[in-house]
This record gives C-alpha cells, sequence and structure tokens, in this order.
C-alpha cells in the first residue's frame, strides 16, 4: 500500500522544514555553554556541541601537591560537562523532531 503523492509531497516538505530547524539548533548549541564541575574546585565549560571552551583550576587544589587527585578532578570535570552538552543537545534536537523518525534513518544520537 503505496503513500499518496499528496501526503508524500506533505512528508517531504515536513522533512525539509525539520531539516532546516535542525540545522538552525545546531548554530543555537555552538553558542550555548554547559559547565562540569568536580569538587568544587575544577570547572570545565563546553559548547552545545561537546567541544571545551575553558577549564578552570582553584589553585586550593594545587596547594595540596597531589598531582593523581587533582587529574581525576579535571577528569571528572570534563566528563560531567559532555555529559550536560550532550544532554543539552539531545533536549534541544528533541524540541524541533518530537522524536521524529523516519523509517531506515536512525537517531541522532
Amino acid at each position: 500500500m503505496g503513500m499518496n503523492p499528496q501526503n508524500m509531497q506533505k512528508m517531504m516538505k515536513q522533512v525539509q522544514k525539520m531539516q532546516e530547524d535542525m540545522m538552525r539548533v545546531q548554530e543555537a548549541l555552538k553558542q550555548e555553554t554547559v559547565e562540569g564541575q568536580s569538587g568544587g574546585v575544577v570547572k570545565a565549560v563546553f559548547n552545545g556541541h561537546g567541544e571545551i571552551q575553558s577549564i578552570t583550576i582553584d589553585p586550593e587544589a594545587i596547594d595540596g601537591g597531589d598531582v593523581e587527585m587533582l587529574q581525576d578532578l579535571i577528569l571528572t570535570a570534563i566528563k560531567d560537562g559532555q555529559a550536560k552538552a550532550q544532554a543539552l543537545a539531545q533536549e534541544r534536537m528533541s524540541r524541533v523532531t518530537g522524536n521524529f523518525q523516519l523509517p531506515g534513518m536512525p537517531g541522532l544520537f
């Protein structure tokens, strides 16, 4: 049972609009930031694409001289920031797609 041409055309317009909206969201995500934290001494800022923008380390974290602990704190802040960036991107995209899936088209994430 095939789709009639009118329905097909309507669906293609919806898909085209969704693609345009997704492009706009992708552009907006470049400007948005989220902050990952660890122990209140390390902060990692990411944009909505998951690209790291900056990392801040409280000087007190260095005073103890525990390099391994500092490395763990940095890693935790980065992972936290990446997870928040991915959650932000998924949330923004789901607003556009409404979890719309075309048959045979994999999800974004």
